[in-house]
């Protein structure tokens, strides 16, 4: 079997969930402009159960027919009388949505708002010694009065003045979500956040959906290195051969030192019955080689079995691929 590095692992970190936030912020988004969605779905919540509630209000917004009591096995645990951000990102994903973590700014609430998405977010309505945490989605800001409006508990319109919608939101990381289906990125999802985001649900989705995925990442960021790699893991796992191998081939002149592009384009030559490309590919690679031992050893590999195709096919023939 070919060994072709079809995950971002290795070039991936996971983040903290979440990160530390200022409790002193701008009154209101730099540029406030009014905006509510109110076709957005409201679930009320069951005592403790908001993570359910909210998670499916989202997941019916993208398009699921799903209800909280349905969610409620998967991401509420009745020990800790409530749900962990990890289970509201693991259930998204089950369901074939993409969970973006979105920049936890007023403006980036604002922008998602504009761009027709509802977010999801965790509060803290207690103190610091005594946290109480709550999952709300926010639906609009109303620029004239400088509150938000968020499906939270049992309302369905829950209006919250700008200082009191902050400090609950600071007090719990400014943790805040996105859902969307294959295909589509929240407003304000930064490269690295979506890459995250991607490589995290990828074994959850089809291959169509997949490459549909980071087709979609690449249209908007196209000079990013991971996310040309993936696209055209993607594009090879659908078959689309000659598409990846262009992919491969751009992404490796761009960056020369992109050892793994190299290996998988070297393994995609190999598969299509052009070991001697392949070779030429993988004398390149190991010019730069100084990674880490897993790919040196997966380079190695993967050269070896590129000698042992020479030697069964010693006369040049015209590869497939162009």
């Amino acid at each position: 079997m070919h060994r072709w590095l079809h995950r971002l692992s290795l070039v991936l970190c996971c983040t903290a969930l979440v990160a530390c936030a200022p409790w002193l912020a701008p009154a209101s988004p730099s540029q406030p402009r009014s905006i509510e969605l109110s076709e957005v779905p409201f679930f009320p919540q069951a005592k403790y159960q908001c993570g359910p509630a909210a998670l499916a209000t989202v997941l019916n917004f993208s398009g699921l027919d799903v209800d909280s009591e349905t969610l409620e096995s998967a991401v509420y645990l009745p020990k800790r009388e409530g749900s962990l951000q990890a289970e509201l990102l693991a259930a998204s994903r089950r369901h074939e949505r993409i969970p973006y973590r979105i920049p936890g700014t007023l403006d980036a609430l604002q922008q998602e708002l504009l761009a027709g998405n509802p977010v999801l977010i965790m509060q803290n309505l207690g103190i610091d010694v005594l946290p109480r945490w709550h999952y709300a989605v926010v639906v609009g800001y109303q620029a004239e009065h400088n509150s938000w409006v968020l499906r939270s508990g049992t309302k369905q319109r829950s209006i919250e003045s700008a200082a009191s919608f902050w400090r609950r939101w600071s007090k719990a990381g400014n943790w805040a979500l996105v859902t969307k289906p294959a295909g589509e990125l929240a407003a304000t999802v930064e490269p690295r956040a979506a890459l995250q985001a991607l490589a995290d649900v990828e074994s959850m989705l089809s291959a169509q959906q997949a490459q549909r995925a980071w087709e979609a990442a690449l249209l908007r960021w196209p000079e990013e290195a991971d996310l040309q790699f993936a696209t055209a893991n993607a594009r090879r796992r659908r078959g689309l051969i000659a598409d990846a191998a262009a992919l491969y081939r751009q992404l490796i002149k761009q960056q020369p030192d992109h050892l793994a592009a190299h290996n998988n384009y070297a393994d995609l030559l190999l598969e299509a019955g052009c070991p001697y490309q392949a070779e030429l590919t993988l004398n390149a690679a190991l010019e730069y080689e100084n990674s880490t031992a897993l790919m040196s050893a997966t380079l190695h590999k993967t050269a070896e079995e590129v000698q042992a195709a020479l030697q069964q096919k010693p006369a040049e023939t015209d590869c497939p691929i162009n």
